[in-house]
């Protein structure tokens, strides 16, 4: 059995090898890749998640042992058609060249200059499981409007909406355009290693090291979708209700399974107890029952759910209060599944691993602070991360949080919804990641900005003194430059 494993593995391997051979040789044997090819390929994306849409919902569904087929279409189809259809209508405009001003007094010797955008070839594009297929054509959105090919690796965790991707991909596209390879970990760390013109990541912070890794034997250019956790400033000037609500919705949707989800909150030491009742009670307003509610997404699998329980008797062990928020008073202990309610941690230390590691789960511990400046502290002595979010009404407390912190993006008086604006660039910075996409920024991505200089017919290396013998011209060159 186990040889036949890898027999599978040896086979999928090659078969990437192939693929990626006859993507590059079908990439260059049609440069320049024309906008209506682009338009094209953009078209039929969005003709499959629109047509099978309520087959990616089920499969999804399927794979976390529950989510809604709402959620589904709101987080994965509708923002990934979004993308594709906004870089449909503007992508003519970002592949225009761009004139540039030659070094004086070259522009008026007649010298031009110019940065013209080229597709990189082949962007290979590795998934995560918590959004399996948003993370694909969301950024898919840049990959064919500046006129890549792809091939995709989605998660293991997710298998039936990888096969069904896997199935459905060559209905509307032929493998020198794109490609899905499905399996394993050992699937993955291959893929990783195949000499991509580009590759992009989503997941965790510990795999993208790996990835990085592996994209270094090639020099192939990454860019890494991460995590982290993102911190969530409550100014004294914040509405407490809007705060409950917006946070509730942050922290509940798909079951906190997001990246950018509200990992913790930084809270006035006077005000703990007023934002923590509105959190209550924006929770129990969008989910006053879990086990039979519709809306309400399972914990992926075991793995994460006894991770996530994890999680809980540290803190619990180390001294926290854990109010678990449970309007209906479910049983939860005897349900058959992986549903878990929202947990909230007060008085969490550095100690416990909730504030250690991503949580990614329905868990959100609230830190409290005396001054905004030590809550400002307390962020920046730990990683840079993915989101920051600010609640309040006072506008220099707001610009103090924002000038005096860095993150990947942020959101002011809500959370999450930075990510949502496709003409914002989404995108970490250090462990959080590198790189950004969505909208102008995800094609520049993917997308080689080739420098362009046309020298004009006058002798311009002669008149600068740049041409041996060295004399008067060189002389005065220097002079000039080479000053104060």
């Amino acid at each position: 059995m186990a040889t036949a494993i890898k027999q599978d593995i040896a086979g999928e391997t090659a078969r990437m090898h192939a693929v990626l051979a006859a993507q590059k040789a079908s990439f260059t044997a049609a440069m320049p890749e024309s906008l209506a090819v682009r338009t094209d390929r953009i078209d039929r994306a969005v003709a499959m998640l629109v047509d099978h849409a309520e087959e990616f919902a089920k499969a999804v569904s399927e794979d976390f042992g529950h989510r809604s087929r709402e959620q589904t279409l709101m987080t994965d189809i509708m923002p990934s058609v979004s993308a594709l259809k906004h870089a449909k209508k503007h992508m003519a405009a970002w592949s225009k060249g761009e004139k540039r001003k030659p070094t004086f007094p070259l522009g008026f010797l007649g010298a031009k200059a110019e940065v013209v955008y080229q597709p990189k070839g082949v962007v290979g594009v590795v998934a995560p499981w918590n959004f399996p297929v948003g993370m694909v054509f969301v950024p898919m959105a840049g990959i064919l409007a500046a006129g890549n090919r792809a091939m995709i690796k989605p998660s293991e965790f997710t298998e039936n909406v990888s096969a069904l991707m896997a199935r459905l991909v060559p209905d509307y596209f032929d493998e020198s355009e794109m490609a899905v390879f499905t399996g394993d970990a050992e699937v993955g760390i291959a893929f990783s290693k195949l000499a991509f013109d580009h590759m992009i990541f989503t997941g965790a912070t510990g795999v993208g090291r790996h990835i990085m890794r592996a994209a270094a034997d090639n020099l192939v250019p990454v860019t890494l979708e991460l995590g982290g956790k993102s911190p969530t400033f409550i100014g004294r000037s914040a509405n407490k209700d809007l705060v409950g609500q917006r946070v509730a919705l942050g922290k509940m949707m798909n079951a906190g399974q997001i990246c950018l989800a509200p990992d913790y909150l930084l809270v006035p030491e006077d005000q703990e107890g007023e934002v923590i009742d509105s959190v209550v009670k924006g929770a129990t307003a969008l989910y006053p029952t879990l086990l039979s509610n519709d809306d309400y997404t399972s914990v992926v699998n075991g793995r994460n759910y006894d991770r996530l329980q994890g999680y809980l008797a540290d803190a619990r062990e180390k001294g926290a209060e854990v109010i678990e928020v449970n309007p209906a008073s479910e049983d939860f202990a005897s349900a058959n599944g992986h549903k878990m309610p929202l947990h909230i941690v007060r008085n969490p230390t550095d100690e416990m691993k909730v504030m250690q590691e991503e949580i990614f789960g329905p868990i959100l511990p609230v830190k409290t602070y005396k001054t905004i400046d030590d809550a400002i502290d307390y962020v920046n002595e730990r990683d840079r991360p993915l989101g920051l979010y600010y609640f309040g009404q006072d506008k220099s407390e707001e610009d103090r949080v924002l000038t005096r912190t860095i993150s990947g993006g942020v959101t002011v008086n809500d959370v999450l919804f930075h990510n949502a604006m496709e003409d914002l660039p989404f995108g970490g910075v250090g462990p959080s990641g590198m790189g950004n996409y969505h909208g102008l920024d995800g094609f520049r991505t993917f997308s080689h900005a080739r420098a362009v200089y046309r020298q004009p017919k006058l002798d311009v290396a002669g008149l600068a003194g740049f041409k041996p013998p060295y004399g008067k011209a060189t002389a005065k060159t220097l002079a000039k430059e080479l000053k104060k």
